[in-house]
């Protein structure tokens, strides 16, 4: 076995859709091509969305497509818990030990406040900080304190922030002009999805993550709190998303495109085949397991660009 470990981390707030999937296997074939581990990772920081048979049912799906992991969800294993909804203690200490390196301060704006009109846009949509309770005195943050509960944000430097992608090549970010401060607890004594992931992706041993294109923007912070931490960098691979035919995400509420409208319509290895197929892994969609693609699994032969969902597989004529 490789020292290659790699993860996948859904969020179960609804049954999975093929933009997961589709995610799911390159994270499976990226691991697996490497003779690697992979692990499982149940994102249940938002005890409003995320339900307990939603996990069930995603385990249910990965299984169904022949997707295996070695540790993780209700299997378990040596870096459990795996279900981050368990792991409050372990981003507290994490905050107390960023706070000892960097400045953490309270941040009371409201969501209208970070949303007003004069707030600078990133380009994924959305809004850099302008850095408004940075510059609070002890006074005024405590008289705020008395109304309403703060969240807490990490004050970033003037660094710029590189790394090569394995599906995007390279890639780098001014954190304090093209992120700004970000939060690592919320209003409601939350943590923040950035500092989550970088306490769980490296005592789980993760050192490959793949994920969707659209948090691309968010390695650099990851990597920044990796460093304040001094924990290891692992290598990353934003994939392309899948998109529908008006150019538009997919989402969880896309019945279509439902593992479960999916799973009535095709068989492991006629999905698979297709999800091979747009990720540019064979010249067709003809049915293939999982297992078969691993051992010629390339990333160089991933489109960047998004791809847009074949009506084949979106069930209109």
């Amino acid at each position: 076995m490789s020292a290659v470990c790699g993860r996948f981390a859904p969020s179960p707030s609804g049954r999975m859709h093929l933009g997961n999937i589709f995610c799911a296997l390159l994270a499976w074939l990226s691991a697996r091509a490497a003779g690697g581990r992979f692990v499982l990772r149940i994102e249940d920081l938002d005890p409003q969305r995320c339900k307990p048979e939603y996990a069930r049912l995603l385990e249910e799906d990965l299984s169904w497509l022949g997707l295996d992991w070695d540790e993780g969800g209700q299997r378990g294993g040596i870096h459990a818990p795996y279900y981050q909804s368990a792991c409050g203690a372990l981003y507290e200490a994490a905050l107390q030990k960023i706070s000892e390196r960097a400045r953490v301060y309270p941040c009371f704006c409201s969501r209208a406040d970070l949303h007003a009109a004069n707030a600078p846009h990133l380009s994924d949509g959305t809004v850099r900080y302008s850095g408004r309770c940075a510059r609070l005195s002890p006074g005024e943050a405590e008289a705020l304190r008395q109304t309403r509960r703060p969240a807490l944000r990490v004050a970033v430097p003037q660094l710029e922030i590189a790394f090569h992608d394995l599906c995007r090549g390279a890639v780098k970010q001014d954190l304090a002009a093209e992120c700004g401060d970000f939060i690592l607890r919320r209003s409601d004594g939350g943590f923040a999805y950035q500092l989550a992931v970088v306490v769980d992706d490296a005592r789980m041993g993760v050192t490959q993550v793949v994920r969707g294109g659209d948090l691309l923007s968010s390695t650099p912070r990851q990597i920044y709190l990796q460093r304040l931490l001094g924990l290891p960098e692992p290598h990353y691979a934003h994939a392309p998303l899948l998109v529908a035919q008006n150019g538009a995400r997919l989402s969880k509420r896309e019945q279509s495109l439902g593992m479960d409208a999916l799973r009535a319509c095709f068989s492991p290895e006629e999905l698979t085949g297709w999800l091979a197929f747009l990720a540019g892994q064979q010249a067709s969609p003809a049915p293939v397991s999982a297992g078969a693609l691993a051992a010629r699994f390339s990333w160089a032969r991933v489109p960047r660009a998004d791809i847009v969902v074949p009506q084949e597989l979106t069930g209109q004529p």
